[in-house]
């Protein structure tokens, strides 16, 4: 854990564009951005983007996501030149699961919701991982009470990993600024108020007054809503 604080102490007091600079410089190809085409994601791949980072960018594809967000990976491809890497979940396990639990199992309930999210993106993410030093997300305090603790760099023991995030503390209205000076491509569902944006199945637009992240899994409680992927142990 000494290498996790002498990281923290070298990021101190550095914005975002500088803690990615940091990280591309130290760690280059033993780091990965792993991007869903959030808004927080496009503006930190924007910045690497600009830095001409060769840290390995790649995004999970469940089976199940909006053609919007399929649409999205073209485009930035084609905007930024880029290559974005596509893990796909083991078909095997998709197909045993469909069989024994339906398609929409996750209706059914929290534990077969989080079966289908640990087939089609925890094990995905984890092989997206093998062999990295270092995980940058798009995470922020301000996107639910399961992360309103996030700090800028911290120890992930699921995957064994460091994980950085470099938007840990801007609001949303600062992340859509960014996106409109910076002229960069986003999701069309944010002008239907979609506002966190997953499986086709398991999001929706959310009403007036609602929390951001009130159209992901909008039948379950605040408490239970994340995939698996940044649950801490």
């Amino acid at each position: 854990m000494k290498s996790i604080e002498k990281l923290k102490e070298k990021l101190k007091g550095k914005d975002s564009f500088e803690v990615l600079k940091t990280i591309s410089d130290s760690y280059k190809n033993k780091a990965a951005f792993a991007t869903s085409l959030s808004i927080e994601d496009q503006v930190i791949l924007h910045m690497l983007y600009l830095l001409n980072s060769k840290i390995k960018i790649f995004t999970l594809d469940t089976g199940r996501l909006p053609n919007e967000t399929y649409s999205l990976i073209e485009k930035t491809k084609e905007k930024y030149g880029i290559k974005i890497q596509i893990y796909f979940p083991n078909w095997r396990s998709v197909e045993r699961m469909v069989n024994k639990h339906g398609v929409n199992l996750f209706y059914n309930s929290v534990e077969e919701r989080k079966l289908c999210c640990k087939i089609r993106k925890i094990e995905p993410l984890k092989r997206a991982l093998r062999h990295k030093d270092v995980w940058i997300t798009g995470l922020r305090r301000e996107q639910s009470i399961t992360r309103e603790n996030i700090e800028l760099v911290e120890f992930d023991k699921n995957y064994n990993i460091i994980k950085i995030n470099p938007l840990f503390n801007w609001s949303e209205n600062e992340v859509w600024d960014y996106i409109r000076k910076n002229n960069i491509p986003y999701n069309s569902l944010y002008d239907k108020n979609y506002t966190s944006i997953g499986c086709a199945p398991c999001t929706r637009a959310i009403q007036p007054g609602e929390d951001i992240r009130a159209g992901r899994w909008w039948w379950e409680h605040p408490e239970t809503k994340e995939c698996g992927l940044h649950i801490k142990q």
